[in-house]
């Protein structure tokens, strides 16, 4: 063969492939990886492409960045249903739960004291350091705002929560999976994180009352008690986020470059397989899956769905 025709065979390989783009939060990273993976398996010549942020910081590079994107998976579902619906997605599907606790290592300062009565007198010790994740641009970063709003009123504890939120401010990071490194080096002692990510990274993690973790479809009322202004789509404009159990989402955007491929993959992330991996990485989905609007979904999703009211 002569130089000239490897070089077209090499260009038509390259053609051949298909690369599928998948902008998610943080939280997912390690679920979406494994899904990706199985995929890329079953999919000889596709290639996932994915890329962590926080969830509304993600949106944002869509919406104001025009960043190309095929599949945009949230931590929350609002996200999607404010800021990409409808002019840049027609859907919104929420597939995983999750619940806020608090997780550390066993170096961690009073670590072998540290129990479901006692974890915010710890927290609140001067020797001791948290993180949380930066509620303007992570879900994670308002729910654990809503956790101590929440564990505020639980306790009957009056500031509680200002005295939670207003310590160790300079440990306020983009999103919850930078607070992982920050924990393991021995940095910080504690972080407010999702019970998925500790189970992930191996971390020890107390788990908060149904009433403060946000857990619990039956609470969804108490949880609207709490909320954060979260940026707007315009410079100092604030929308407010009532609080709400934790379901993640997902969407194929319309204009994705590989809409029906992205169909595919969100079948397969729906899928007995998808769930099992969700299960595996510590996270449980949500079976069957959830549709504000289940008349806009695409037929082929259909099947994984049962349809509620809008929160």
């Amino acid at each position: 063969m002569t130089v000239t025709m490897l070089l077209l065979a090499g260009c038509g390989g390259e053609r051949s492939r298909k690369n599928l783009i998948i902008l998610h939060a943080g939280s997912l990273s390690v679920p979406v990886k494994e899904l990706a993976d199985a995929f890329m398996k079953d999919n000889p010549g596709v290639t996932v492409l994915t890329e962590a942020a926080g969830s509304l910081h993600t949106a944002r590079k869509i919406t104001e960045l025009g960043k190309p994107c095929d599949i945009m998976l949230s931590a929350d579902h609002i996200v999607i249903s404010s800021m990409l619906i409808p002019e840049y997605a027609s859907w919104n599907i929420r597939f995983a739960t999750n619940e806020i606790v608090i997780a550390f290592r066993p170096e961690s300062k009073y670590s072998s004291i540290f129990r479901a009565d006692n974890w915010a007198n710890i927290l609140l010790k001067d020797d001791v350091i948290m993180g949380r994740a930066d509620p303007d641009a992570d879900p994670c970063g308002y729910r654990t705002v809503f956790a101590a709003k929440l564990a505020e009123e639980y306790y009957g504890r009056p500031g509680l929560a200002d005295s939670l939120l207003g310590k160790n401010t300079e440990y306020i990071r983009p999103k919850e999976v930078d607070l992982v490194a920050l924990v393991s080096a021995g940095v910080i002692d504690y972080m407010f994180q999702y019970k998925s990510v500790a189970i992930q990274h191996g971390f020890r993690y107390l788990e908060l009352p149904d009433g403060i973790n946000l857990s619990s479809p039956l609470m969804t009322e108490r949880y609207a008690t709490v909320s954060y202004m979260v940026p707007g789509e315009a410079p100092g404009v604030r929308t407010e986020v009532r609080g709400d159990y934790i379901s993640y989402s997902g969407t194929v955007l319309d204009r994705a470059p590989q809409r029906e491929l992205a169909r595919r993959f969100f079948e397969f992330m729906l899928s007995d397989e998808g769930a099992g991996i969700f299960r595996k990485c510590g996270q449980e989905p949500l079976v069957p899956a959830v549709a504000d609007d289940p008349d806009a979904v695409p037929a082929s999703l259909r099947k994984y769905l049962t349809a509620v009211s809008a929160q």
